[in-house]
């Protein structure tokens, strides 16, 4: 059986023709052209991928969510497509009144504001008078700028207006302060500064991801094309994958937001670079076994199709579950992932081979060459024989202790306050709607400006009002006048309007509110920014708990059907909800006692758990294939040890890559992506390093023909 699989096709020359080198060159040409077409396409569609995006926080939400409803009731009271941005002035102490003046002056004047984008800034404002309120210690003022809805319409070059005029309006109100500070904050200065945050994704995100996996690259192989080569083939199926999320979002199949759009990024180089380290690897072992390139690239990639058909197949199957999410934010990553990975595994399974094709010489210098030395003498060599010798010497005690490791970590999960954070905390770095929001509830009220809404029959609006005033966290709530100063009445509703006094407790009043309105008018509704912060960390608590279990079931039986076995894949998916649950603890240790982080938002542990788990399988497919294809030749014991030996390089080196892409995300300062880039560069590196090292082999070991279930092992 080790001949017929050691049998070199070269011994048969007469079955390849004089045709078939020609053949073959002329076919991995054509592929190599139809990918640079792709790139040539895809690539700029990557560009204009922020042009696509939707970030408002209502598009994200279910329209059965309370505060969806209410945005809904609240469109006939207002323009509800206005944006309020607010300008505050803050002195050191009681204002004087020059620098009142010159505050009022400035306000008075934002319409005739020449904008950078052409024209003023009356062109771009929603018809509202704009009057400035000093605050009862006369240090500050606050003036409330409705923004109309142009400013998030493309303009001639693609691009939304919105961070371009907030920034003009910055600099006025700093040129006009009178020496005192001025900030913009609010709903169009919180948005502003989120673009300017996600403005790093097409740019500083990419290179540094890209730089990143050269490096680890270079180091891998230590040769000068190769590293070139693969990279290559991650950027292609970037081009390939960017440009048709490009097309889906544009044509408003699917809603991709920025979160999505980075972790589009890191998913694909990524993916195909791990899925590059297996081919490339297989395919250096084939070539000490095979004279000619040809014949060595049938062989790899016939032995790595399967896995990266498999692993390719559970991420995106796992990503897919997240359609089951009811925040659409959530929901649409998983097709956009899905896109991602697929582009991944074409990339490699078809452009790397055709460029591999071209001989030893992209292994320069350290070039393998065919030798009658088989693999299995020169493996007996290195750290992962001897690694390998360590786990087979005493295995149930590695993977007893490694498990109980694993599960005083996993005990620390608990801690870890994933419920939710304020709206300015999204940041790990100063933004100037942070200062904005910090003087909004210093000298004013957190809420003002800002207010919770609230839909009401006309009859009942005054005990509507009264509850909520009665709330605690609640400092005021009126009804909505019309122009003429009365209160506006549609279809015998009316909208009151309640003011927070502390976002801290936001949440809190929001439900309390609501119990209280909702006790004298069942059909009333609460709605507003803070509604809808609280209905979007409800609705992603919610998600935890309906997708954890599908994803689980789903990546089972992929490995049920991988291995042919029932007991093994039952281990694995345990194993790695370990190790997920370890590094979920580990990370709560971090971001409690070490970086200092306010909390988190529920959808970190999901989309941490989303990809550890359909990513963490990666590993195991590379490790449990190549097993189950040495274990039919050699036994339960030796083969899963020549297994670990074989892979270990490869799953190492492709868990450092991954490791290092999910990490790049560290470079968007927003907490949201700095903590999942955290939690799941640490979790890769756990689960390539220790789990798939020592606990999965080691406990499969220790079962032995057990472990392989109902497959039958001969030896």
């Amino acid at each position: 059986m080790k001949a017929r699989r050691n049998t070199d096709a070269n011994s048969h020359p007469e079955k390849v023709g004089k045709r078939g080198p020609l053949l073959r060159a002329l076919g991995a040409i054509a592929v190599v052209i139809a990918w640079l077409a792709i790139a040539g396409v895809g690539g700029p569609a990557i560009g204009n991928l922020s042009s696509v995006q939707s970030n408002s926080q209502t598009d994200f939400l279910p329209k059965n969510a309370e505060s969806v409803k209410a945005a809904q009731a609240s469109a006939a009271f207002t323009d509800n497509t206005a944006i309020p941005a607010f300008v505050l002035f803050e002195a050191d102490s009681e204002a004087t009144p020059a620098q009142i003046a010159a505050w009022k002056s400035f306000v008075q004047s934002l319409p005739s504001l020449p904008l950078e984008v052409g024209g003023k800034l009356g062109d771009y404002l929603a018809p509202a008078p704009v009057i400035p309120t000093l605050s009862a210690d006369k240090t500050s003022q606050l003036a409330v700028v409705l923004l109309s809805n142009k400013v998030n319409e493309l303009d001639s070059a693609g691009a939304k207006p919105l961070r371009s005029i907030v920034t003009d309006i910055r600099t006025a109100a700093t040129a006009a302060s009178a020496g005192a500070s001025a900030h913009v904050g609010g709903p169009a200065g919180l948005a502003a500064d989120l673009g300017e945050a996600f403005a790093g994704i097409d740019g500083l995100l990419l290179l540094v991801t890209l730089l990143a996996v050269l490096l680890i690259l270079v180091l891998v192989y230590r040769a000068v094309a190769l590293p070139l080569v693969v990279l290559f083939n991650s950027i292609s199926a970037l081009a390939l994958g960017g440009g048709l999320v490009y097309l889906l979002a544009k044509s408003d199949a699917i809603t991709l937001n920025g979160q999505s759009q980075g972790i589009l990024f890191i998913l694909v180089v990524g993916a195909a670079t791990d899925y590059g380290l297996l081919l490339v690897a297989r395919y250096r072992e084939e070539l000490t076994r095979n004279e000619h390139a040809a014949a060595a690239m049938k062989k790899a990639w016939k032995a790595c199709v399967e896995p990266i058909l498999a692993s390719a197949g559970t991420v995106i199957a796992g990503l897919l579950c997240l359609l089951f999410s009811n925040l659409n934010s959530n929901r649409s990553l998983g097709p956009v992932g899905a896109v991602g990975i697929g582009a991944a595994a074409l990339a490699a399974l078809t452009l790397l081979p055709a460029i591999l094709l071209s001989g030893r010489w992209l292994f320069w210098p350290r070039v393998p060459h065919f030798t009658q030395e088989t693999p299995k003498k020169a493996t007996r060599q290195g750290i992962w024989h001897k690694i390998a010798a360590f786990v087979g010497r005493s295995p149930r005690k590695i993977w007893v202790v490694t498990a109980l490791l694993l599960a005083v970590a996993f005990a620390f999960v608990p801690t870890l306050n994933a419920t939710g954070t304020k709206t300015t905390d999204v940041f790990v770095k100063a933004a100037d709607s942070v200062a904005a929001q910090d003087i909004l509830g210093k000298h004013f009220s957190d809420g003002a400006g800002d207010p919770v809404l609230i839909i009401t029959t006309q009859e009942k609006s005054a005990a509507v009002i009264a509850a909520a005033t009665s709330v605690n966290g609640v400092v005021g709530a009126d009804v909505k006048p019309g122009r003429d100063g009365k209160p506006l009445v549609i279809n015998g509703l009316v909208e009151v309007e309640a003011t927070l006094g502390s976002a801290d407790a936001s949440d809190q009043a929001i439900r309390d509110l609501r119990g209280a309105v909702q006790a004298l008018d069942p059909g009333a509704l609460v709605g507003g920014s803070a509604a809808q912060s609280l209905d979007t960390n409800t609705t992603a608590e919610n998600d935890l708990l309906v997708i954890i279990p599908i994803v689980l079931l789903v990546v089972l039986l992929v490995l049920i059907a991988l291995l042919r076995s029932i007991v093994a894949p039952l281990l694995l998916v345990g194993a790695t909800v370990l190790s997920f649950g370890a590094s979920l603890g580990v990370s709560a240790i971090v971001f409690n006692h070490i970086f200092g982080f306010p909390g988190s938002d529920p959808g970190v542990p999901l989309f941490a758990f989303v990809f550890l788990v359909a990513l963490g399988v990666d590993y195991s497919i590379f490790l449990m294939s190549r097993a189950r294809e040495e274990v039919l030749l050699l036994g339960p014991r030796e083969g899963v040890l020549d297994a670990l030996r074989v892979t270990g390089g490869v799953i190492t080196s492709a868990g450092v890559v991954l490791a290092a892409t999910f990490a790049a995300l560290a470079v968007i300062p927003l907490l949201f992506l700095v903590q999942i880039a955290f939690i799941v560069a640490f979790g890769v590196l756990l689960d390539a390093l220790v789990v798939r090292t020592l606990l999965v082999p080691a406990l499969v070991i220790d079962l032995g023909k057990k472990a392989w279930w109902p497959s039958k092992i001969s030896k």
